[in-house]
């Protein structure tokens, strides 16, 4: 059994992104899941002079332990103007100051959606590019296009997208269990 934990990069209360998260980790059996709301981590916007004079925030350091804790990461991914969010990028500014490879040994599954057609896709593909820079590793990805009208109630309610998101988790649990790499 592996410990996972799944957090979304939006900072929304009302965040779709975690709610597609709690969705889908509800659906993995057979490892230990712990869904994270980091927003009650304040981090200042990363400034290389605010760190200069002050350090790394424990916020960050709290959040880097947390990581740590995990062999893997569910991340949902949200996206603002085709890009990820401040918020989430801020998240990773800080991590990555605090160590470059803060993510090394990390097997992830990325998830996204948006109330649009391309759910998130611009977000996720440069998330995708973007955390194997830091030692994690991308094992599977999936996008949900058009959130208001593809999930209600806590479901997916288009079957061919439900089964697209039961093939990604089994292919993540497969290679959690495994400890194969793509």
């Amino acid at each position: 059994m592996k410990k996972i934990l799944a957090f979304a990069g939006s900072n929304s209360s009302t965040s779709i992104n975690f709610q597609l998260l709690t969705h889908v980790a509800s659906r993995i059996q057979g490892h230990e899941v712990k869904v994270q709301d980091f927003t009650q981590y304040e981090l200042p916007i990363y400034s290389a002079d605010r760190e200069k004079e002050r350090g790394i925030p424990v916020s960050a350091k709290i959040i880097n332990k947390i990581i740590h804790e995990h062999e893997a990461l569910i991340i949902a991914v949200n996206e603002h103007n085709g890009n990820v969010s401040a918020y989430f990028k801020n998240i990773i500014d800080w991590l990555s100051r605090l160590d470059r490879n803060f993510l090394e040994g990390k097997k992830i599954l990325l998830i996204s959606t948006s109330p649009g057609k391309r759910g998130a896709a611009s977000a996720l593909e440069y998330t995708k590019g973007i955390l194997p820079r830091f030692g994690g590793e991308i094992i599977e990805s999936f996008s949900l296009p058009s959130f208001n009208d593809n999930f209600k109630d806590g479901k997916v309610l288009n079957e061919v997208l439900d089964m697209g998101i039961e093939d990604v988790l089994t292919t993540f649990s497969h290679q959690l269990e495994s400890g194969q790499s793509n």
